[in-house]
């Protein structure tokens, strides 16, 4: 149907219609536009990223030191090193439990939060908390909780369980554990809010629909809502995987410091004690290139698992 616009005469025309060189002054306006953002992401973005490549391939020991070609001896000293094959199951780990839990937890904390239940508002800033907390300040909080005096220790104790306290972060087998506890309660709350935005959207009719049927919240929530949302997810979990990663070098350093020996290493935290620490510039941007590696296949294999099928 055309709209027509009437003129002061009194007669209607129809709207005018842009001509094609309008039209393309208005592209170029929008090109000019957006350089800048894009010079910004070449230079910072894309040109680290290039570094990396470059650096991997350079015996770089310290950054006043001489540097010389190395082409591919990092890749043979990086793969002939038992720690760095620790910090890769150690990252696997890590990964194939933290990012599941997560994703499925917030997920169901999110509809819970989406049905609008008593207090909800509340609930949804309760939730949010330890987004709100500095990543110092969270480290501080579990170091308190699980230091051989504290808070975890105490209650085991009290409740006559005395004989499973532990040095909880100065433990081989639980160091891990405690890093990826702590990806857990950092994490799940924010993405459930993400989820409550998203499933807020969702319109209740489709929900009701599937109650009037016989569903109940269960089968609603995984069979109705889950596919109508689920690009959604496979967004959310790219991300949460991505900050899994490349964010767990932070809660090493701040609570193991990958330890004790490398049974708390991940890839991530390698990458900075290499650079950092050992000054050895060329190992440790031959592990970031295979950080990089991973992270490329695994947001393919996320984004092809969670794509829509309709």
């Amino acid at each position: 149907m055309t709209t027509l616009t009437p003129t002061r005469g009194g007669t209607a025309l129809p709207p005018p219609v842009p001509s094609p060189s309008a039209a393309r002054r208005r592209r170029e306006g929008g090109t000019i536009l957006a350089v800048p953002a894009l010079v910004w992401y070449l230079v910072f973005m894309v040109g680290p990223m290039a570094a990396i490549f470059v650096v991997a391939a350079l015996h770089w020991p310290g950054m006043l030191q001489p540097v010389t070609f190395a082409g591919l001896g990092n890749v043979r000293t990086v793969l002939d090193d038992p720690v760095f094959w620790e910090a890769v199951r150690n990252t696997a780990v890590q990964l194939a439990v933290a990012l599941p839990v997560m994703i499925t937890c917030a997920y169901m904390l999110g509809y819970y939060v989406a049905q609008r239940p008593p207090g909800h508002r509340v609930v949804r800033y309760l939730l949010f908390v330890p987004g709100l907390i500095s990543t110092p300040a969270k480290a501080m909080v579990f170091y308190a909780a699980l230091s051989p005096d504290g808070l975890a220790n105490g209650a085991l104790k009290a409740v006559g369980l005395g004989s499973l306290t532990d040095a909880w972060l100065a433990s081989p087998s639980t160091a891990l554990g405690c890093l990826i506890a702590l990806d857990l309660w950092s994490g799940i709350g924010f993405t459930a809010v993400l989820f409550a935005a998203r499933l807020s959207s969702v319109p209740d009719e489709v929900g009701e629909a599937a109650q009037l049927d016989g569903a109940g919240h269960w089968r609603t929530m995984w069979r109705i809502h889950f596919p109508v949302i689920r690009d959604y997810v496979g967004v959310v979990t790219m991300l949460q995987f991505l900050w899994t990663l490349f964010g767990s070098a932070q809660h090493v350093l701040l609570l193991t410091q990958g330890g004790p020996g490398a049974s708390s290493t991940t890839l991530s935290f390698l990458v900075y004690q290499k650079a950092f620490i050992a000054a050895d510039l060329g190992y440790s941007q031959t592990v970031g290139v295979f950080l990089f590696l991973i992270g490329l296949v695994g947001l393919l294999l996320i984004r092809r698992s969670f794509r829509q099928t309709h």
